[in-house]
């Protein structure tokens, strides 16, 4: 069976949706005011240059989850995933996966984004496999902290080796569908890697290499 693997944010949904959730996040009143969403879009601008700590943006963004349930969160989520989710699925992406799908593949969504989001919204796609960072729960509430390797940059390739049993040859009928060069890593590693709506550094390596760029 070969594998169709997706990246989430900018790829599969018009946005980012950690930054959405932190906007959200800001008008639940979980936030200390604006300064919250300001200092995402910093760290967000670090990640488009390749710069950003993941560790550091995770300790920032889950902090308005301590000590917050389980359900409160999901209830929070599926509200967010129906108000601004859905309207950002890209059609193209779903019939890209639909199609993948109906070829037989075993299609994963793998994201840096938290599993809390990337989870729900992968099944909106129709999609029940994903790889995505976990955030720590104790006693059914986040502690804020995250657990095992996050999956970012070389962390996909590592996350995805440990599901596969370390067995990465059958990445060379694997596709892969990105939007960040953030993501190269994985992408020189399948046989069929595709540039989706690609930032400037995956653009040129893309056209560079012969890989199909996609404008979804």
């Amino acid at each position: 069976m070969r594998l169709a693997l997706f990246d989430l944010d900018e790829t599969l949904i018009n946005g980012d949706c950690a930054s959405l959730w932190s906007r959200y996040m800001f008008e639940l009143g979980w936030t200390e005011g604006s300064a919250f969403v300001q200092r995402e879009q910093t760290l967000m601008r670090q990640y488009a240059q390749g710069t950003l700590s993941m560790d550091e943006y995770m300790a920032f963004t889950l902090q308005p989850l301590i000590g917050r349930s389980t359900g409160e969160v999901k209830h929070h989520v599926d509200r967010f995933i129906e108000t601004v989710i859905v309207p950002a699925m890209r059609e193209e992406a779903g019939r890209c996966v639909d199609a993948h799908r109906a070829r037989g593949d075993r299609v994963i969504v793998i994201s840096a984004s938290g599993e809390h989001l990337v989870s729900p919204i992968a099944q909106r796609f129709g999609v029940g496999e994903t790889l995505s960072i976990t955030p720590e729960v104790l006693d059914d509430s986040y502690t804020g902290k995250t657990t095992g390797i996050l999956t970012y940059r070389e962390g996909k390739v590592a996350r995805l080796s440990a599901l596969l049993g370390g067995d990465l040859s059958v990445l060379t009928e694997a596709s892969f569908y990105s939007d960040s060069s953030n993501d190269l890593p994985l992408l020189i590693q399948v046989g069929n890697p595709h540039a989706v709506n690609p930032d400037g550094v995956l653009l040129r390596h893309a056209q560079g290499a012969g890989w199909p760029i996609h404008h979804w």
